[in-house]
Formats: structure tokens, sequence, C-alpha cells
């Protein structure tokens, strides 16, 4: 199956199904000598593995790396880096149902219709644990941006009619975010979200919303001008996410009712030498290339499709039932979503970086202007 590989620079491929032995994740070109370990991965692991709350699935996994290459004395040796996942909690009685059934709003249908049969046990390829992969990946290329000064947050805007306006997502902390299950760093707007997501979880349904990105720290120069313009690759990389409907960065789907006189950036001189812009309604992003501004960007997370209530559908005869997803689901993504998205950005920007740095980098010898 094609569509496995992420990337150009800084390739990620990953393998596995929620429901078979494990997952593998592959990374080709993270350059040899960063310092890392299993513990580097633990963080964003813990904040994207299920169980950690009420709010999400209570799958137990521990989701704990194993290295099989490309780390040597406890750092990167320049070859790909193979990281391993087991499986150790899968009910896959749980969808012996569903063999011949559609479950609404998931992807065996198009499975069925693409390929002829599909892997019915809680979707397959198709399942968000896919993600423990890219986890993964993000945290690895998160540490080498580190190295770069830029620095990744997600946080939680929006639960169903719940809502905050982040006026200054350069200022959010980790702590803020990790502060409450529902990681959305403002309190009143965090407690509104869950109760109700509680309330969701009781009525035996889901819930959508919001999660906001931000990157701090990347420089101005990175990206393509044309077909792989930074701006593009994100949307790519969010909407390959499972459960992202929508993406938009900067001022967004603002700006249909915006004049160019309110929506234009106006350059001036930053303190201490450079340049910056007054605002930000541009996102940090200029004809596809990073203007130097924090990057901030929005998705919009669809309501989990796997609900505990009948609900009407049709067999793979086309024939109308009904049909009960069993099995355990998040109530509502977006807890567990913004590792993930963290992670794609992540992916991203060191895929770019590292393109700049192969064609733009200066050269000993070689004038720079």
């Amino acid at each position: 199956m094609s569509g496995n590989t992420f990337g150009e620079r800084f390739r990620v491929t990953t393998a596995g199904v929620s429901h078979g032995p494990g997952y593998l994740c592959i990374i080709d070109g993270c350059p040899p000598g960063l310092p890392l370990s299993v513990e580097d991965l633990l963080p964003d692991l813990q904040r994207r593995r299920p169980g950690q709350s009420k709010l999400t699935t209570q799958r137990d996994e521990a989701d704990l790396p194993e290295f099989f290459s490309g780390v040597f004395q406890g750092k990167t040796d320049g070859t790909s880096i193979g990281i391993l996942f087991r499986n150790t909690d899968q009910r896959s009685q749980d969808y012996g149902d569903i063999v011949e059934k559609y479950r609404p709003g998931h992807a065996d249908y198009t499975f069925d219709a693409k390929y002829g049969f599909r892997d019915y046990r809680g979707g397959g390829r198709s399942s968000a644990r896919e993600t423990v992969c890219r986890v993964a990946a993000g945290a690895v290329a998160k540490k080498l941006l580190a190295t770069q000064g830029v620095r990744i947050l997600g946080y939680v805007t929006q639960v169903g009619d719940v809502q905050t306006v982040i006026h200054d997502p350069t200022a959010v902390t980790l702590e803020q975010v990790e502060s409450t299950p529902v990681r959305c760093p403002e309190p009143e707007a965090a407690a509104k979200m869950i109760d109700l997501i509680d309330a969701v979880r009781k009525d035996r349904d889901s819930i959508g919303g919001v999660c906001e990105m931000v990157a701090v720290g990347v420089p101005p120069g990175w990206g393509e001008p044309v077909f792989d313009k930074l701006k593009a690759d994100l949307a790519k990389a969010m909407l390959s996410l499972p459960a992202v409907t929508a993406f938009e960065y900067g001022a967004g789907f603002r700006v249909a009712h915006m004049r160019g006189s309110e929506h234009n950036d106006l350059f001036v001189p930053k303190p201490g030498g450079g340049i910056t812009t007054t605002t930000n309604h541009h996102g940090g992003m200029l004809g596809g290339i990073s203007s130097g501004e924090p990057i901030v960007l929005r998705v919009a997370i669809k309501p989990t499709s796997s609900l505990p209530r009948s609900q009407p559908t049709v067999n793979k005869a086309g024939e109308a039932t009904e049909i009960l997803t069993r099995g355990r689901h998040d109530p509502c993504l977006l807890p567990r979503f913004v590792p993930m998205g963290e992670a794609m950005l992540a992916l991203v920007l060191v895929d770019h970086w590292l393109r700049w740095r192969s064609q733009c980098a200066p050269i000993d010898g070689m004038p720079t202007s």
C-alpha cells in the first residue's frame, strides 16, 4: 500500500494495524550525533496514550518504544532509526459484529471499495493508533528543532460550543496546557469543556472541537515558493491525521471579512536588529516561506465516529441494518490529539529546515549575497 511515508529529507515511514502485533516507525534522514534515548520519546507518548483520564478511551497500552536501529551509544548514528511499539491490549472480539457492516463515519466502506476487503478489527490501517509512530518521530524532530531554537506547543481552544480565544499564543506554557485533562490553557473554559465531554459521554455520544498550535523561533526562509509551500505541507500533514476535517493558519477564514488594509501585516524594524511585523495575520508564512514570526495554525477535529448507540447502516450486500459500535473509544478526540498535531508540525518544520540547510546554508568561500 502506497502513502506510508511522509517527508522529503526527514522521512517517516509507518507500518502496523491497531489489532496486530504492533507498529513500526522508520525515520530516515536524521543527522548523526543527536543525543537520543527512549526517555526523550516518553513525555509526548504519554500525552498521546489511551487511558490517561476518563475523557479518553480506556484501552490500556503502555506505548513503550523499542529502538531497533539508528541509535548507538546514546546518539543517532545517521542510519535509519527503527522504533517498535508492541500492542498489548487488543480486544478484537469487540469488532466481530462489523465484519459485514459499515460503521457510519469510518473508512470501512471506502477500504472495501478500494481494496476489495479490509481489516475490520478497530479500523485496521486507518486506526488513529497509527499516530503512536508519528508522535515518536515528532519527538525526535522536536529535539532537532530545539537545537535551532524552535519551540512547538498545541492546546485546545474549543470543544463543542465551549470556546476560548488565546490572544498571545507565544505566551502559553506546557504547564498551563497540561494542568487539565482537556489540555485547554484557560482554566474556566477547560472546566466547562470537561463538563461537556462528561455529559456527552454519559449520553453515549461524542463531541468535536478545535486545536491551535504555535511554533516559536522559526527563522525566516524555511519553505518553498511553489508546490512545496510551508503552508501547503502543513495542511497536508494536519489533514493526514485521523478526524481532522479543516485547516487554517494565521487569520484563517476571518480573512473573508477583512479588507487588505486591515489584513496586511506592516513591516517594521525589530528592536535590537532585524525585521518584524506589527501584526501576524499571515500566521508566520508569506509566499509559502516562513517570515520569522510565530507560525500559528488551527485544525477542526470531528466528533468520534464510534458511538455506543444503535445507528442505521448497510452491510456489504447493500442491505439496510443496524449497528452498535462496541469497543473503547474517546468521547472527544481533542485531549489526545494535541501531541499528534504537535508531532506533524514538528515533522514538517524539521524537513524544511534540512531542505533549507542543503540548499541555502552558507558554503565556505562562496559569497552569500
